[in-house]
């Protein structure tokens, strides 16, 4: 055979097949365009002026472009085998006419190459084209400067090259194998194989259901959000292998019931449907379970990292309760009530008014925390400052004493406590008793239990359960701690003042007011260093603007935002070429099956009525399951947004609503594109 023969084959094997590879080498490119982009971005040098932004999304996509590549690898090779199943038939007749498994390979070979070479050049052609769009969106949602000159990263173009030529070696190796170990004959009949109709396993659906219960148990139940992060991967594992066993199984007895259904199954529409179901319902199971799992990643994953972005005002307001937030750590129980506070005071409104600052919506408040175990039946409450922060440690919280009078001038409440007499909040956990016992030593009665107003600051982004215990007076419970159990034990607390205010400033002259403030805490440490201060009565001082640390945000979740985009748009690409595929090879199998139908007399209406029933029996239950999983996901990734300080509930449900009727309606579009090319199959219409 003429070597030059080997090319022609292999592109007119591409060509006459065009349905099936025009699908897939669109994905390749789209793989390759979103890959390019990633890697440009993590050599971008338009964020080299933002050191802060250079270093968080270098982070954030060098992580996208691991995820983005693994799953490419698992995607090719899943739609790849679509492709050689059908095309076992032809080159089943090229072996039964003479055609040698080798030169086989060679034209597989030809074939690879030129989806290779079409993929990489479209690919980076639209990656360079793109990049810079997604490099504008990115300093768009970074609220930085955009530049508009246009720059190739020839690095990342050689990493894309070199990982995807890898892939596309790995996929044809994995052609080969398949091509190789078969005979012509089973070659021949692979489009007829697994015709056979499968049997309800109610033991895999019995399991699938108590797979699943598990996994939206522990997404209800779980209070810690540091153990939600932990659990939450644990509970994705387990909805994908319940959402596998329940559409194999289920999807079969789903069959079964329908054919005993005499009055659905015997009529025109629905008895040719429901029969050609029942024959694959084990390939047509596996690939509703696909559909809904990447249906649920995009929407946990787009709703998630919106959520996060468009709540940093709100998230920042939480953390940072005025425009400047000042704060002391004192060294010893006295200095709570001293003229340490009044002196610091007076020094940072000088400081602020000298820069411009107006000092409005002025709060100061004074707390001791420390880490401790709270029962909640109980109330026994005892502290270890060495807790396993991992949350695992049963009753783990973090405990937050707050003065009465510092507990009324912040919230504006009048509130009164006798002394033996304690308000109580909680968060993350609760209280369910009538007293509170400090250290076994210490009891108090509840008066009333609050709500936890002092949720802000850095008690805002504690991730394990918060106790606030609002007492008649700071100093003289943690001086009666100290009698009780000794001054090691009660040292353990961290003694701060809080002082926040706004300035009437804008970005650039709240920055100015903090860094006078900076320089002010950076000359006391140095007179503590040094000795030359008249009292060692507090540790260290701080301050920090909300607008200097907005950037901060910004750059985090600005980039979490961004890369949810760009995977959402790898993960929807990738259902809507399952279901494409789906629609396809069903159709082929379906062909000769209403051929048939159609010399006895089924018109085209009929055909068009049986499709729309076999397609409406199961082509929605991916998004049913997909809405389902997002709802019981709710809770446990509302918990692990919270250690991202992300804590507005109604904001997060209102946007899982917005992106499930968004994808609802693309799901709709897809679900009418695709039914048409199976119509046009099984129809017979011509190509």
């Amino acid at each position: 055979m003429k070597f030059s023969l080997y090319p022609k084959l292999a592109f007119d094997g591409i060509r006459k097949n065009k349905r099936l590879y025009i699908p897939y080498i669109l994905t390749c490119v789209g793989m390759i365009m979103m890959y390019y982009i990633i890697a440009f971005m993590c050599n971008n040098e338009a964020f080299e002026s933002l050191p802060m932004s250079k270093r968080t999304i270098e982070m954030t996509m060098t992580l996208g472009g691991w995820v983005i590549a693994i799953f490419a690898l698992i995607f090719l090779f899943y739609t790849n085998s679509f492709l050689i199943r059908r095309r076992k038939k032809e080159f089943g007749l090229y072996n039964i006419l003479g055609m040698k498994k080798a030169n086989l390979g060679i034209i597989m070979l030809w074939e690879t190459i030129i989806i290779a070479a079409i993929s990489l050049v479209m690919g980076l052609s639209l990656g360079i084209l793109f990049s810079k769009l997604a490099e504008l969106g990115l300093l768009k949602i970074l609220q930085a400067d955009v530049g508009f000159s246009l720059s190739i990263s020839f690095q990342s173009i050689l990493i894309t090259v070199a990982l995807f030529s890898v892939i596309f070696l790995l996929l044809y190796l994995n052609s080969m194998r398949q091509i190789t170990f078969s005979s012509a004959i089973s070659l021949m009949r692979s489009e007829n194989s697994g015709e056979k109709a499968p049997k309800a396993n109610y033991i895999l659906g019995i399991l699938g259901v108590l797979i699943l219960g598990g996994a939206y148990y522990i997404a209800v139940t779980v209070q810690n959000p540091l153990v939600a992060m932990l659990l939450f991967f644990v509970a994705v594992i387990m909805v994908i292998i319940a959402t596998y066993m329940l559409m194999i199984s289920g999807s079969v007895m789903l069959c079964r019931l329908l054919q005993k259904n005499k009055r659905y199954y015997y009529k025109s529409n629905h008895f040719v449907s429901v029969s050609s179901m029942v024959f694959r319902m084990k390939r047509n199971g596996a690939g509703l379970a696909s559909i809904c799992i990447l249906s649920t990643m995009v929407l946990v994953m787009i709703s998630s990292t919106t959520c996060l972005y468009a709540g940093i005002d709100n998230t920042l307001k939480v953390r940072y309760p005025g425009e400047i937030c000042f704060s002391m750590n004192l060294r010893n129980i006295e200095n709570l009530s001293d003229e340490t506070i009044p002196d610091i005071k007076s020094a940072v409104q000088e400081i602020s008014k000298a820069s411009g600052s107006e000092l409005v919506n002025e709060r100061e408040y004074r707390l001791a925390n420390t880490a401790g175990y709270f029962n909640p039946d109980t109330g026994d409450l005892s502290f270890d400052n060495y807790i396993d922060y991992s949350g695992l440690s049963k009753n783990a919280c973090s405990v937050v004493i707050v003065p009465v009078d510092d507990y009324n001038a912040f919230t504006g409440s009048n509130a009164s406590l006798s002394d033996g007499e304690v308000l109580v909040a909680t968060t993350r956990t609760a209280c369910n008793s009538d007293t509170v016992c400090l250290a076994k030593r210490l009891t108090y009665k509840v008066k009333d239990r609050v709500d936890n107003c002092f949720n802000i600051g850095d008690v805002a982004t504690m991730s394990v359960p918060v106790v606030t215990i609002i007492v008649p007076s700071l100093e003289d419970v943690l001086t009666d701690l100290d009698s009780c159990i000794g001054s090691v034990e009660s040292n353990i607390f961290s003694k701060f003042w809080n002082y926040s205010f706004d300035t009437g400033l804008d970005s650039a002259g709240q920055e100015k007011v903090c860094e006078g403030l900076r320089l002010f805490c950076s000359q006391k440490a140095y007179d503590l260093s040094q000795g030359k201060a008249e009292d060692f009565n507090y540790r260290y001082m701080s301050a920090v603007s909300r607008a200097e640390s907005k950037s901060d945000f910004v750059d985090i979740y600005g980039g979490l935002f961004f890369l949810g985009i760009l995977l959402s748009a790898v993960f929807i690409m990738a259902a809507v070429l399952i279901i494409y595929y789906k629609q396809i090879s069903e159709g082929y199998e379906d062909q000769a099956r209403f051929d048939i139908m159609q010399k006895v007399g089924m018109t085209k209406r009929e055909i068009k009525k049986s499709i729309n029933s076999q397609l409406l029996t199961v082509f929605f239950l991916p998004l049913l399951f997909a809405g389902c999983h997002l709802a019981f996901a709710f809770p446990i990734v509302q918990k692990m947004l919270a250690v991202m300080s992300f804590n507005s509930v109604s904001l997060f449900l209102v946007v899982n609503l917005i992106c499930f009727a968004i994808f609802a309606l693309l799901y709709l579009i897809v679900y009418k594109l695709t039914s048409n090319a199976y119509y046009k199959i099984v129809s017979g219409a011509k190509e």
